[in-house]
């Protein structure tokens, strides 16, 4: 591996600076658990990395104006922990658990698990499932978009060399919206997810889908929402038969491929069944606890 320069940045600010001075030739370290790996197979080293597990200013869970604000900085582990988001959000807490082994959930980030575009992270459903927005930081400022459209293949995103995630925010309107996660892999614990979904709904007159939203990964290039599906469902009485039939939908709305660890037509049935189960486990939390739309 041929040596590179590491460089500590003392706050966001401070690293989009050594991001604008070094570009393009940088990357940003912040919990390593996939850029160290990535650097010990990869022949395009970087002349310079930024280290930012110091930036403070990135590891804040808080609710503000906008709504839920977790930095980019914030572990999988703290996730967990938090009082917050485990009341409002316990599938971002489900999905937190399935991400790697406990060293990989002390070490890794939120923003991390989002850079890198992996259509089967476990992080990524839920968030989108919750019209989750980003906040990216770079010499022009701060920008916000779609965390549904960060994404722009497997491992590419929207980032410019110069750019840094800064902030993932669940808006206002969604806090405590009942959602659910689940993932299917070859085996219980440290597996990359065969097929994972999300699903998240708001729920009127104790039978009536409003704002249903159902993102699944590791089935497309990127993590992806089924909006038909999703209109299916809206202003429908949920019942099991249209949660069945939303998750017939989800299928016809996915590429899944055959690669050694499953085929397409395998994954074609995990999404149809996942999609009901997601949608039955968000209904249950909505009727376990109710809450205006």
């Amino acid at each position: 591996m041929r040596a590179f320069e590491v460089v500590a940045a003392r706050d966001s600010r401070h690293a989009v600076a050594l991001l604008a001075e070094h570009a393009p030739s940088v990357k940003v370290l912040a919990g390593g658990t996939d850029l160290l790996v990535e650097l010990k197979s990869s022949s395009h080293v970087p002349a310079v990395i930024i280290d930012i597990s110091r930036a403070r200013d990135l590891k804040t869970i808080a609710i503000t104006d906008e709504g839920l604000s977790i930095g980019a900085l914030v572990t999988h582990a703290e996730i967990m922990r938090s009082p917050i988001i485990g009341e409002m959000f316990p599938a971002l807490v489900d999905a937190a658990h399935t991400i790697g082994a406990v060293q990989t959930r002390n070490l890794g980030t939120l923003g991390g698990n989002l850079v890198t575009g992996v259509p089967s992270m476990d992080s990524g459903p839920t968030l989108i499932a919750l019209d989750a927005r980003i906040t990216i930081v770079g010499p022009a400022g701060r920008r916000q978009m779609p965390l549904a459209e960060f994404f722009l293949g497997p491992r590419k995103t929207v980032l410019k060399p110069d750019e840094l995630l800064a902030e993932v925010v669940i808006p206002k309107e969604n806090l405590g919206k009942p959602t659910q996660f689940l993932k299917f892999g070859l085996r219980r614990g440290q597996a990359l997810a065969l097929v994972n979904v999300a699903a998240s709904l708001w729920v009127e007159r104790g039978q009536v889908c409003v704002r249903p939203r159902i993102a699944l990964g590791a089935v497309a290039p990127t993590v992806i929402r089924a909006l038909k599906a999703e209109a299916y469902l809206e202003g429908r009485t949920i019942t099991p038969e249209a949660m069945a039939e939303a998750g017939r939908i989800s299928v016809g709305e996915a590429k899944p491929i055959t690669d050694f660890r499953a085929s397409a037509e395998y994954r074609r049935d995990l999404i149809a069944v996942l999609t009901k189960r997601a949608l039955e486990g968000a209904y249950a939390r909505a009727l376990a606890k109710p809450v205006e739309a």
